[in-house]
């Protein structure tokens, strides 16, 4: 018998597992292979690819809230405008890249096949404008200024127009209200830089490439409150841009609500009237340059007195800020910013210097009081005052004989400010002053807030300048080697002084303090600097921080807050030199230089306070100035190379206060015509879907106002009752005589040192 074993195996079987075990072998050979292939030899490349493979995102722009006026009328908002875009994802998936679409797209729009196609190409170092410079998954806009017809061609032939879109978008519009521009105060808009967004990428209110940002005035002072959040969609896509999955999404928040303290119809008659006396003072004649005044500059500030907010801020020239919506043309930049522009973008308010006159003069009174002279002493007020053989003369050589300080401010007399100026310039040593000279003057000055900011809720404000001591040794160690290079002693009179400064500009000379006492020589002062002087004068002594911004309310309404008037310090004057001050500017408006122009004023019922200022610049006409005020309102105007104080600036003053109190020719007060008696207290509601409620004004408005006592009609308004109507030139040209006839000289001016 065989014997077979148990556990035995036929040949068969056991090639069988033999070739499983090559075949499994040889699987995972290959598969090691392979994956030796794809991760080691051609793993770099792989990678690459795979990277493309990421997320974008698509944002959808926040609105920005509006800036609206005191009563919630409209400065800047949005309007809704047809915008043409085109998908540039859509576009590169077409074999043509999109140039055939984009080539009949633009003969709907009535554009040329490459302004289009450079539309959406996307910008790099090479590549100028225009371009797309945001994200390429972004919808690129072609126009924001499609017509219905053009919008609803592409609509209805969407399939000649794929990747394109017409739809409705919120595009940022300033509308004037009442023809008030408001420019310099609102400022414009323009696309984020890459540098702004790697600044702000790790702040709590990071830029977005898609961004507007605010580059001056308010618009950039609030453009975080403004701008809001936008909205982001996040896409996964693949290495050609193709959209595999949307990972998440984002809504947009829309900004907030910016009230300012802004009359738009004040606003109006202030840009107004800045206007007409400008233009009027190039018809005058200026016998000392024997031309014509340029008056080629000014500005205007009026401000709440008890609160230091701005009612109206205006600048002239200007500029209309639409012109930056859309992007700016390179026409219109240069027409903003060439040399032949005279700078239209500055606001001249709070970025305009210049030597202030004798509107410095209370400067100067509250400096001898405090220096030991008293208010109520008397002052010789000679024709001319000498030092060092150098004459110093009064204006007009007037001579009133001894005064006190009150009547110096009335007279606007030179001749008691030179006096006092150099008593104290000898006190303190002369050319070798003492260790530590008093420098009540300089001192003064100082304490009023000049030389420094005040503050204003607006952007690129200026310091002016107080000639001090400390100023004139650095400005004498910034320019010695130029004046040593180019001074003469027996040379011109700009060389003669080069030749002077180099041997001793450092030195408080005589002259200096002199001319600086009545806001002459080497003083520059803002328009916004003095109004919150004079508006200080007014409410007892308090300086106040000026504002435009009164409150950020939310786009619902629901979240309001106010930004309150803050105080800076308090003049450097007691009680009573700031009530006998007061009433001496209050002679100035009826017995002193500015009595011709606030005839028939209603003195008993608004108490008129004024000061007047002409100020010499060498090489350059005289500056207009004009500083007021009442118990609610400072009003200073300036006019650069533009005449007298009264002469230039002073009815169109006089104008601006018969606006806001209905003040009419003959003197007689009708509040029904008033623009605003008093200040607005109230804010405007704004409801919860976003639309503006202007509140109710206890009084009427009355925009009828200047139109009924000038004997015109006032045109229709839409914005919530802006309208101001404006002075026909026959009206104002009578008004003007009614109120001191032929232009005459003011106090304030002094001969050229």
């Amino acid at each position: 018998m065989t014997n077979i074993p148990e556990t035995g195996r036929s040949p068969r079987v056991q090639i069988r597992l033999v070739i499983i075990q090559v075949l499994v072998l040889s699987l995972l050979g290959t598969l090691a292979g392979r994956l030796w292939y794809l991760q080691i030899r051609e793993g770099d490349e792989y990678a690459k690819e795979a990277s493309g493979n990421h997320v974008q995102q698509v944002v959808q722009p926040a609105v920005r809230g509006s800036i609206l006026d005191a009563r919630g009328v409209p400065l800047a908002d949005n309007e809704t405008r047809l915008v043409v875009s085109a998908s540039r994802t859509e576009l590169m998936k077409m074999k043509d890249d999109g140039k055939a679409v984009l080539t009949k797209l633009a003969g709907v729009l009535s554009m040329t096949p490459k302004e289009v196609m450079e539309k959406v190409r996307l910008c790099d170092a090479e590549t100028p404008q225009p371009c797309w410079n945001g994200s390429p998954y972004q919808p690129i806009p072609i126009t924001d200024e499609a017509t219905p017809r053009q919008a609803l061609q592409i609509r209805e032939r969407a399939e000649d127009f794929p990747g394109i879109t017409a739809e409705p978008q919120a595009v940022r519009r300033y509308p004037s209200p009442g023809k008030a521009n408001t420019a310099q105060v609102l400022g414009y808009l323009s696309p984020v830089t890459d540098q702004e967004i790697q600044q702000a990428q790790d702040t709590d209110s990071p830029y977005l490439r898609s961004d507007q940002v605010g580059r001056s005035g308010l618009e950039r002072q609030y453009d975080r409150q403004l701008r809001g959040k936008a909205g982001v969609t996040r896409y996964e896509v693949d290495n050609l841009g193709r959209v595999i999955g949307q990972a998440e999404s984002d809504a947009a928040q829309p900004g907030d609500n910016l009230v300012t303290s802004i009359d738009a119809r004040v606003q109006r008659v202030a840009e107004y009237e800045l206007n007409e006396a400008m233009k009027a003072a190039r018809k005058e004649w200026d016998r000392n340059t024997n031309q014509r005044y340029k008056a080629d500059a000014g500005a205007v500030v009026v401000m709440e007195a008890r609160t230091g907010r701005i009612v109206a801020m205006a600048s002239n020239p200007t500029y209309d800020p639409n012109a930056w919506v859309g992007g700016i043309s390179a026409k219109d930049y240069k027409k903003l910013t060439g040399k032949n522009s005279n700078y239209p973008l500055l606001n001249r308010a709070i970025q305009g210097q210049a030597a202030p006159g004798s509107i410095f003069k209370v400067v100067s009174t509250a400096a001898a009081v405090e220096a030991g002279y008293e208010f109520d002493g008397r002052y010789d007020c000679s024709s001319s005052y000498s030092v060092g053989g150098q004459v110093f003369k009064n204006f007009e050589s007037q001579n009133h004989g001894p005064i006190d300080l009150g009547r110096a401010l009335e007279v606007s007399c030179d001749t008691v400010y030179y006096r006092l100026a150099h008593n104290e310039w000898r006190k303190d040593g002369g050319s070798n002053p003492k260790k530590n000279p008093a420098d009540h003057f300089f001192k003064a000055a100082h304490r009023f807030g000049l030389g420094k900011e005040t503050g204003i809720d607006l952007p690129n404000e200026v310091t002016g300048r107080v000639p001090d001591r400390e100023w004139k040794q650095r400005y004498w160690e910034a320019n010695k080697d130029a004046w040593c290079k180019t001074g003469k002693k027996d040379g011109s009179y700009v060389e003669r002084i080069a030749y002077e400064n180099c041997l001793e500009g450092n030195k408080m000379r005589a002259g200096d303090e002199i001319n600086y006492s009545i806001g002459q020589g080497d003083t520059l002062v803002t328009p916004i600097q003095m109004a919150t002087i004079y508006a200080a004068i007014s409410n007892g002594g308090t300086l106040y921080t000026p504002t435009v911004g009164k409150a950020i309310i939310s786009a619902d309404g629901k979240k309001v807050t106010e930004i309150e008037p803050e105080s800076h310090g308090r003049l450097p004057i007691s009680k009573q030199t700031r009530d006998k001050m007061d009433q001496a500017l209050a002679g100035v408006a009826t017995r002193g230089t500015a009595a011709w122009r606030f005839g028939g004023w209603p003195q008993d019922e608004i108490p008129m306070h004024a000061k007047t200022g002409t100020a010499e610049v060498y090489g350059k006409q005289t500056t207009s100035w004009f500083a007021t005020y009442t118990e609610d309102y400072a009003i200073v105007m300036t006019i650069s190379q533009g005449g007298t104080g009264s002469g230039a600036s002073g009815p169109a003053v006089r104008n601006i206060y018969d606006a806001l109190y209905g003040v009419s020719d003959d003197g007689e007060i009708d509040r029904k015509k008033a623009l605003l008696p008093e200040p607005q207290k109230s804010l405007p509601k704004i409801k919860t879907d976003g639309t503006i409620a202007a509140p109710k004004i206890p009084r009427d408005p009355a925009d009828q106002q200047q139109a009924t006592r000038q004997g015109e009609s006032a045109p229709a308004d839409r914005q919530q009752g802006a309208t101001v109507a404006t002075p026909t030139a026959e009206n104002r040209e009578t008004r003007r005589r009614r109120r001191g006839g032929a232009r005459r000289g003011c106090a304030g001016r002094r001969a050229p040192a």
